[in-house]
């Protein structure tokens, strides 16, 4: 305890103190700055902003605001429980933010790699409201101590990785030899220098270490995720000068001190003395056997070991053998590695850089020993104009605007293009489970399902009464009818609140989220009287040029596409649609129509048509009830139910004994097109792909494992 402090002044602080304060002793200049930053609550939300609407949740009415990138919040806000592979995630973002930062968490509790939440609350507009008001009470008081606690989390730890330092992309947990060149695979740290041995950089910056990293690995706790929050930053890092900031201890530490230098110094090892082959290294005795480095002839040894620059066995070599093949690889060398004039690596020539993940090359050596260049670079990948480009593969989510939260985007770039693709979930359902009781089941399902709660829950009640042997009660259908198709408007209404933050539509944001709002807790008549207000939205929608300029024709599906359901089917021409088999909904007058172009304009038009079929519907069928579980008798037996959710059919197969679930199959819509994304991007322009992604509104909560 510092001198002239009591206990009680000690314990006020911390009761009073961020977790994740920043390091200054409280003063007024600084009490300011925390009233400014209370007044202003910048949030990251995890998942992701639509599952805060999805939950009902007005972020704008309690003073908050969307933050787009880690380094842009003051807030980590928490919806609901995170999956353990997004529980490392979030830790990963929260390393990231910028002190003082503050820990907000609804619904649920904090992840086991954060610190203990700030605030926290159930999962409520009201409890919301009043959150925000302790919180920013709690940042007005306390964003600085003098002390404030490191963070540090074990998915922040490195890990020694082995990389060869010819192919990059080429990386082992273990040593060994490069199955592609047979040079000795180089370690380093994950996510570390994919040119270990030829630059040690910014060893002169205390708290960010600067990496090319070629290969990210481990789902869910990548290092990168936050710098590829924005479209500008996601695809603008080469070869030579990835600036990937990987926080292995507190991100922001470096904020409080204000003289803290970023120094990079860049320590060329090996160029002392050294020409590059202008000048070869003392000659050895001219009738003995000299033994020079395959890759680097600079290097001569008068006897056997390995390359001081790549690990590479020294091969012997007769003194003036081939001399014209030396000077030649030796030139190379040199203008591959010595000009870095202004360290500008922008420039340089990756084409010594063979990212060709497909083949396996034997490479025929002369009788020196040396590899030609040639044959080195000959299976490089070449673009579309001819040129050799170095592949990059870079991880999009899973806090990415336009995104779902929990799903992670990896695209392997050619500069703009994208040449492979692959979307996983973070937050995929297992659905093998123990057995559990069919009330508790139901709940769990519903829960589980953020994006589309009502449906799960219809699906659950229908498969456990089928094995009861319940016959359908067309008034208890009519009211679940009735909600599932208030859902669907809502759920459209969250995807084009999801495409205006895509495109940076903040009009369309803004009064997509707010109908989204009002539709959730709408009746008939409240949903009937927003009709004129849907209408006009889409009538808006339709007559934006730069809109269907930015989606006509991007994301068409391949010939062939199996599989396709719900909207994306129906906007590809197909009559897809598990209700025109349901009785209710030929009792209702359902009709489906369906747009014909297969791409992320027709998607939306389509998306239009529904939300106003739907509104038809609920109309006709009266006001929502939230699906109940009806009396059973036989609480066993085995059930199974299909019912078109917001994003296509899904079918939930169930065996119950006794009242207990005891085994689950479910088969959804987003389990098959998430299967789409690698045929969708692959040729596609960035901003291209990652708007047809966004076109196919998946749920990766939706994605079974």
């Amino acid at each position: 305890m510092e001198p002239g402090r009591s206990e009680a002044a000690v314990m006020s602080e911390a009761a009073t103190t961020l977790a994740g304060a920043r390091k200054g002793r409280p003063s007024i200049l600084r009490r300011w700055v925390g009233q400014a930053l209370a007044r202003n609550l910048s949030c990251l939300v995890v998942p992701g902003p639509e599952v805060a609407l999805a939950h009902g949740l007005d972020l704008a009415a309690a003073d908050m605001r969307i933050a787009a990138t880690p380094r842009d919040a003051t807030v980590l806000l928490i919806v609901g429980e995170l999956s353990q592979k997004l529980d490392e995630a979030t830790a990963v973002l929260y390393a990231q933010m910028p002190r003082p930062r503050a820990i907000l968490v609804l619904g649920g509790s904090a992840p086991s790699s954060l610190p203990q939440a700030d605030v926290s609350a159930d999962l409520s507009q009201t409890e919301l409201m009043e959150a925000a008001t302790r919180l920013q009470r709690l940042l007005a008081e306390g964003a600085f101590a003098a002390s404030p606690d490191d963070f540090d989390s074990s998915i922040l730890q490195t890990k020694t990785e082995y990389v060869c330092p010819m192919h990059p992309e080429v990386v082992e947990d273990e040593p060994g030899s490069c199955p592609k060149c047979g040079m000795d695979l180089v370690a380093r740290e994950a996510g570390g220098d994919s040119d270990a041995g030829e630059h040690d950089e910014n060893r002169g910056h205390e708290h960010h270490e600067h990496h090319h990293d070629h290969k990210h690995e481990s789902e869910g706790h990548d290092h990168h995720h936050a710098h590829h929050n924005d479209h500008g930053q996601s695809h603008e890092r080469h070869h030579g000068h990835h600036q990937n900031h990987k926080h292995a201890h507190d991100h922001e530490q470096h904020q409080g001190d204000d003289d803290h230098e970023h120094a990079h110094c860049h320590e060329h090892e090996d160029h002392q003395g050294q020409d590059h082959g202008h000048q070869q290294e003392p000659a050895q005795e001219q009738s003995g056997t000299e033994y020079i480095c395959p890759m680097h002839p600079e290097v001569v040894r008068s006897e056997p070991g390995r390359c001081p620059k790549c690990g590479m066995d020294l091969e012997p070599h007769k003194p003036g053998e081939d001399e014209s093949v030396k000077e030649d690889v030796s030139e190379h060398d040199h203008e591959h590695h010595h000009d870095h004039s202004g360290h500008d690596h922008d420039g340089h020539d990756h084409s010594d850089h063979d990212h060709d993940h497909d083949h396996d090359h034997d490479h025929d050596h002369d009788s020196s020993g040396f590899m030609s260049m040639v044959e080195v670079t000959k299976d490089l990948p070449r673009s579309a104009d001819g040129l050799a480009m170095d592949w990059l593969e870079v991880p999009f989510g899973p806090c990415f605007p336009g995104l779902p939260g929990g799903l992670k985007l990896t695209l392997t770039l050619d500069g703009d293009g994208v040449t492979e693709g692959q979307a996983t979930s973070l937050v995929a359902m297992n659905t093998s489970s123990e057995e559990v009781a069919v009330e508790t089941f139901i709940e769990r399902l519903a829960a589980a399902m953020p994006l589309a709660p009502v449906s799960y829950r219809l699906l659950a009640c229908r498969a456990i009464e089928q094995a009861a042997g319940l016959e359908p009660d067309p008034a208890v259908e009519r009211g679940r009818a009735a909600a599932l198709e208030r859902e669907r408007i809502a759920s459209h209404l969250g995807w084009l609140a999801q495409l205006g933050r895509q495109l940076s539509f903040v009009w369309l944001t803004r009064r997509a989220a707010a109908l989204q709002l009002e539709t959730q807790r709408a009746d008939r008549e409240q949903l009937v009287a927003l009709r004129p207000a849907l209408q006009s939205l889409i009538a808006r929608l339709e007559h934006t040029p730069l809109l269907k300029a930015r989606l006509k024709g991007i994301g068409a599906l391949p010939h062939g596409s199996q599989d396709l359901r719900g909207t994306v089917a129906r906007a590809s021409g197909r009559t897809e649609d598990a209700r025109q088999a349901d009785a209710m909904y030929r009792e209702l007058g359902f009709e489906m129509r369906a747009e014909s172009a297969g791409d992320a304009w027709a998607r939306l038009r389509q998306r239009h048509v529904e939300i106003m079929t739907s509104l038809d519907l609920v109309e006709v069928a009266g006001d929502p009830e939230l699906p109940k579980l009806r009396a059973i008798d036989n609480p066993s037996g085995t059930g199974e139910a299909t019912v078109e959710t917001p994003r296509g059919r899904a079918t939930l197969r169930l065996t119950q004994e006794r009242g207990q679930v005891v085994s689950v199959e479910l088969d959804s819509a987003c389990s098959q097109h998430i299967g789409l994304v690698a045929d969708l991007v692959e040729g596609q322009e960035l901003g291209d792909a990652l708007v047809a992604v966004g076109s196919l509104d998946l749920s990766p909560w939706e994605v079974t494992s």
